[in-house]
């Protein structure tokens, strides 16, 4: 019975002992967390413009968990449009900041994608992990991160989404032949046309960086426009005629990001899923942080700075998109100049003007240089699991002009569309650097 008893105390102080291990959250664990909710979004196939969404506000609550603990950051509240203070933890917690901090990013995500049961086992797995380890911390930390995660959800929920969910589709109008048409193989209704009455986080307004104008209508053949049509066309022809040695496809390939290609085989149709635009600049500030070694901090503040300047570009570029209306090249292609033409790349279901890749890729790539620093050298493996091979840059803006120009070898944009998206792009992400200041050093 005495051994019995010594035995009944060894478990029960080994037991103790297990409950109070230090839980040790890293950075790798919040790119795994990152990784997963951009998976879930590949699966439900999201629109690039509400996917910058889903990576803003999640981020956004993840960081303002740190910033609780953190010196070095500057908590967001007053600075981000409409965001109130944040609830602090409350006295005697045992909070493990970064653990709360994942907790809120899975929150978030898990609210505003459609798949929530992929997001929960991935949870349960954490959480169960956690729990055995330190139940008190973890719970403490579990009970904050929601409390921040709430606090967020009220705040998105007053950005005008939910009220664009019921507003009417674009309408096309025929006569004007300069204005968008639906493009093959669907023929599919303008995506987000209402994206513009969304709240931006940080910039003034969806027109304040509202771009040059493109080149006037005209198929005159000495016009400008008319001859970046040409140019666009005779891009593709050579393209096809260099076949699969093109680097020019490669480039448009590895940069195509359409979340939803569509594949017609007689009377059968189905969809190949991919990333979108953001979510590949989502990867590249991966790879950057962990390149730098970057800290759970460190980390959660470069995604969080980037995404803030994806979401804010996709809005500049969709006020400009459905103001302009400009008709896709792969419409006049079709109809002024060889009516059997298609573009290396499937055109999305929105109008022409400003490329979308260029505006994101030009607020990206300036963010995370203000980041990482210029000249900063890197190895792009965002696209490996969708088969395609990696492509090496030496800055963020040579890869943000590779984005652009792809556009131009796909087929889908002129090169107004593309050259003033940059600048669109670059300037809203200045903007994004000088006024927000995320940094207590700054």
């Amino acid at each position: 019975m005495k051994c019995i008893g010594l035995f009944a105390i060894f478990i029960c102080f080994a037991s103790c002992q297990n409950q109070n291990q230090e839980i040790n959250i890293t950075a790798s664990d919040y790119h795994a967390a990152v990784d997963k909710v951009t998976e879930v979004m590949v699966h439900d196939i999201f629109s690039p413009p509400v996917a910058s969404r889903i990576y803003n506000y999640a981020n956004i609550a993840a960081y303002e968990v740190i910033c609780q603990e953190e010196n070095e950051y500057n908590s967001l509240q007053s600075q981000l449009h409409g965001l109130n203070s944040i609830p602090k933890a409350g006295d005697g917690k045992q909070i493990n900041y970064a653990m709360a901090s994942l907790i809120a990013y899975l929150e978030i995500g898990k609210n505003l994608i459609f798949s929530e049961d992929k997001i929960n086992v991935y949870q349960d797995s954490l959480y169960a992990s956690w729990q055995t380890k330190n139940k008190t911390v973890f719970q403490d930390s579990r009970a904050y991160g929601n409390q921040v995660a709430e606090h967020i959800k009220s705040w998105y929920s007053s950005d005008n989404y939910a009220q664009t969910r019921t507003m009417p589709k674009f309408s096309v109008n025929t006569e004007d032949p300069s204005r968008w048409q639906p493009t093959p193989p669907d023929y599919m209704d303008g995506i987000e046309p209402h994206w513009s009455k969304i709240r931006p986080s940080i910039i003034d307004s969806s027109a304040q960086f509202k771009p040059a104008r493109y080149p006037d209508f005209s198929l005159e053949k000495e016009s400008a426009f008319y001859k970046e049509l040409l140019e666009t066309y005779e891009v593709g022809e050579t393209i096809k005629k260099e076949g699969e040695e093109s680097e020019k496809l490669e480039i448009a390939q590895f940069w195509d990001c359409n979340p939803y290609v569509s594949t017609h085989k007689g009377h059968l149709m189905f969809a190949t899923k991919k990333i979108t635009p953001g979510a590949h600049w989502i990867g590249i500030c991966k790879i950057a942080c962990e390149k730098t070694n970057a800290d759970f901090s460190k980390t959660v503040f470069a995604y969080t700075k980037t995404s803030i300047a994806i979401a804010d570009a996709f809005i500049s570029c969709w006020d400009e998109k459905y103001r302009s209306n400009l008709i896709r090249p792969e419409t006049l292609i079709n109809q002024h100049i060889d009516e059997n033409w298609e573009p290396v790349l499937q055109t999305p279901p929105f109008p022409e003007y400003t490329s979308g890749h260029s505006v994101v890729s030009g607020a990206a790539s300036t963010v995370l240089t203000s980041i990482f620093g210029d000249n900063f050298e890197f190895n792009d493996d965002t696209e490996l699991q969708y088969g395609l091979p990696i492509r090496s840059f030496n800055s963020f803006n040579q890869a943000a002009d590779e984005a652009a120009i792809s556009r131009l070898y796909g087929g889908i944009h002129y090169r107004a569309a593309i050259d003033l998206g940059l600048d669109q792009g670059r300037s809203l992400g200045s903007f994004v650097v000088k006024k927000l200041q995320m940094k207590k050093s700054n």
